[in-house]
Order: structure tokens, then sequence, then C-alpha cells
């Protein structure tokens, strides 16, 4: 049995394997489920219930392999000798994963609303333990955000894979490349015509050009989002940017900013699983939107998300 030595915030083993304690009422099914909703997906693959991606730290390319044992511990495995040798590079492949399974929010208070809740009740129940997994870089963020925008998930999905596969970098293993979502720095020196063999609109490829040049300029960037004073100041903030509206602005502020009170409200998914749960032949009206969100006050992202569940 290798050595397991604590550090700060995981444990790390002899064999170069780093150990992530996780919450109580984890459910690695329901995540999984998530994960693999879409067979299009080219940010992480899943097989076995072990999770492949490349995490980026600084200029590093890490490839990681990421699984679940039954001490209900994330064990992460270093592949392609691309393990960090600094301390603080592994400290930020972690700070990685752990946002990207939402893993330090305290859920209690969630399913304690939602248990009384009665159209959450079911989902809350059927998928316990399921994060709001997100997508920790804003860049990527606004893109699928972008991408999504009024076309089906499938067709969002291919957009995206037809996206990362011309302009992102890969690491290659055993057949297989693992892909590198394109930054910010890149996307800003190209023209939509550069972006005319991927099947979206000149608009879609003006937007994503225009995220691109803001975010390189230093005008728009994460920081600067936590920096605002409240949720509708962030709204507001990215509304300005031309290409994204309200759905767009809160689908960031759920998935990237982590911020528990975004609601999409004009989000078809949404109005869908409603329909499902609720028998309703016709789709919720804003009052009737409005009103869910005053009974999920402060976790309407995650009420979202769990609706979202539902219908695959």
């Amino acid at each position: 049995m290798s050595e397991v030595q604590k550090t700060n915030d995981f444990l790390e083993d002899t064999n170069g394997e780093i150990f992530i304690e996780l919450p109580a009422d984890f459910n690695l099914k329901a995540n999984l489920g998530y994960l693999v909703r879409n067979k299009n997906e080219c940010m992480f693959e899943v097989e076995n219930e072990i999770i492949s991606r490349i995490i980026v730290v600084g200029k590093k390319r890490t490839l990681v392999q990421i699984n679940v044992n039954e001490h209900n511990q994330m064990i992460v495995h270093f592949l392609k000798e691309s393990k960090p040798l600094i301390q603080s590079e592994r400290s930020e492949v972690i700070r990685f994963i752990r946002e990207w399974f939402d893993l330090d929010r305290d859920l209690i208070p969630f399913y304690e609303m939602a248990k009384a809740d009665p159209l959450l009740n079911w989902p809350v129940q059927e998928f316990h333990g399921l994060r709001l997994i997100g997508v920790p870089d804003l860049f990527e963020a606004l893109c699928w955000g972008v991408l999504g925008q009024q076309i089906n998930l499938a067709f969002a999905y291919t957009l995206k894979r037809q996206f990362v596969e011309k302009f992102g970098d890969s690491i290659e293993k055993s057949g297989r490349n693992y892909w590198v979502f394109p930054s910010y720095e890149q996307i800003a020196k190209l023209s939509p015509g550069d972006l005319a063999d991927i099947k979206m609109t000149v608009k879609k490829s003006e937007y994503i050009i225009g995220i691109a040049q803001l975010m390189a300029s230093g005008e728009l960037s994460k920081e600067k989002l936590f920096g605002m004073d409240t949720l509708k100041d962030a709204e507001k903030s990215l509304i300005k940017i031309r290409g994204i509206g309200p759905w767009t602005a809160n689908y960031v502020m759920m998935r990237c900013l982590r911020l528990t009170s975004a609601y999409p409200i004009d989000d078809v998914g949404l109005h869908n699983s409603i329909k499902h749960l609720t028998g309703s032949k016709k789709k919720p009206t804003k009052e009737e939107l409005l009103k869910l969100a005053s009974r999920w006050a402060n976790w309407q992202a995650y009420a979202t998300f769990y609706l979202w569940r539902v219908l695959y």
C-alpha cells in the first residue's frame, strides 16, 4: 500500500494519485448521468465510470483520469507524464475539479427547500447528490451559451465539437485526442471568414470573436464579473455585450460564476421540464415562472439544473 501525504486541500500518495474528499451526499451515478447526456461531448470522456479530460494550469496541459472509490473519495490520476511538479499547480488542478463539480457547496438548505416543493420533490429524490456541474472557464461558458442560442442541444454539441477541433489543441493518448478549448487570445485574432466552415451563423461567429476581443483587451474577465456588487449588476454587464441576452447571461452566471440565484427564465428546457412534471400542454407563463423563482429564492440555479435533469 502506498504512503499517503495530506496537503492543504487534498491527499496525495507516493504513486502520484491525488484523493479529494467528497461531500457525503455526492452521487456518482447522478453526476455521470449528466456528463454522458450527449455522445458528441468533446471536452471530456466517460468510460467505465472514469472521467478523462485535460485541465489547463497556466500554459501547462494536464491530462487526468478521475474516478470515485468506495470511501467516497475522488481519485485524480495524471496521465502521459503530465503531472504538475509544483504543488501550487497540483492545487490549481484540484481547485478546478472542485469548482467543476461545485464540491464546496452545502446543499442541505437546497434539499430542505426542494423536498417541500411540489415541483422539485421528485427530481431531488431521484437525482439526490447531483451537483451543478459547471464550466469554470469564462470564455468557454460564453461560447457555449452563444452556440446554444435558438438551436437544439444536439446541434449545439455538434457546433462545439467543430469549433474545438478546428481551433483547439489536444493531447493524444492510446489513439484518442483529448481537447483543450480554444483560447480567447487565439480567437480574438480571427475574422468571421475563418469560422465559415463551421455550421454556425455569421452572427454567432461575430459574437464569439467579439467576446474574445473583449477578454483579450481586459474589458471582460471572470474577476471583473465577480467584483460586481449584485447579481443584477453582473447580468447587466453581460447583456451589454453584443450577442448576449438575458438567457445567455443567466446561463453563464449559473454555470461559470456559480451564482445560485441565477435564473434562465426563458430556457426551453426549463419550460419543457415543468410541462412534463405538471402534465400541462402549455409552457409556463412568465408570471408562473416568477412565482416559482420566489419559492426557490437563492436556489433558482440548482432548481433549474435539477429540472433539466428530468429530461434525459
